[in-house]
């Protein structure tokens, strides 16, 4: 999964989009190194950050959409929104989406992935029991569920939740992990974002030999190459 934000303000600035051009020249790069999903979002969501107004989240990712599905209509899209009425405008006019909700998500939010039975993406914040408490939300169709890293508390609490990420397992869900160029991997190492390409590439593959099916990433080349080595140590060459 592809990152691809319309934001002036995501912590990774290589990530932002500033226009509809770019959006597609990145998309096309993307798919060309291996990206099977392309994920837009909107409102940047790093710590510290002041969300985007609604209406400036939608003046965002709509333009990038639509151009998305004009020039690209057969790559699927992920939609990384933690709003339920910017999720039901944009699968009402761009069709079926991805959505990437990293609040963990309310019963309006779970009513619009109902609805459309649209995939949904299911950020536990680090509570690896979550799915267990809410049943009928895990027995969704399309579920996938992501630990939350980057969100759960600290760095001490991401690392804890990646030691027992192998739990999800039992749910028999996908499993996306995203944990590209963020905090837990810089802080520890004294670096910043532009510099954690191969700490991210790291602990992605610990994550796929932890049960990760889906890897939200910034630098879709490289995560490429490890899936592609992981697959060779699972003597799938």
């Amino acid at each position: 999964m592809a990152i691809g934000n319309v934001t002036p303000d995501s912590f990774y600035a290589a990530s932002r989009l500033a226009d509809t051009d770019r959006v597609v020249a990145w998309a096309r790069s993307a798919v060309a190194d291996g990206a099977d999903i392309l994920d837009i979002g909107g409102c940047s969501t790093r710590p510290g950050s002041t969300p985007a107004s609604e209406e400036d989240e939608w003046a965002r990712v709509a333009p990038a959409l639509a151009a998305l599905r004009e020039t690209m209509p057969d790559i699927p899209l992920s939609l990384d929104t933690f709003r339920p009425e910017i999720a039901q405008r944009a699968i009402e006019q761009f069709g079926p989406m991805t959505i990437n909700d990293i609040s963990g998500g309310d019963e309006a939010m779970y009513e619009v992935v109902r609805a459309f039975k649209v995939p949904y993406i299911w950020t536990l914040r680090g509570d690896l029991e979550l799915p267990k408490k809410k049943p009928q939300l895990c027995a969704l169709d399309g579920l996938i569920l992501d630990p939350g890293f980057g969100f759960i508390g600290s760095t001490e609490a991401d690392y804890a939740c990646m030691r027992e990420m192998d739990r999800l397992k039992e749910y028999g869900k996908p499993i996306l992990v995203g944990v590209s160029r963020k905090s837990m991997l810089w802080r520890p190492l004294g670096l910043r974002p532009e510099n954690c390409l191969s700490a991210t590439q790291a602990l992605q593959l610990y994550a796929i030999e932890h049960g990760a099916t889906i890897l939200r990433t910034h630098d879709v080349k490289e995560t490429a190459q490890i899936v592609r080595l992981s697959e060779c140590l699972m003597c799938n060459v």
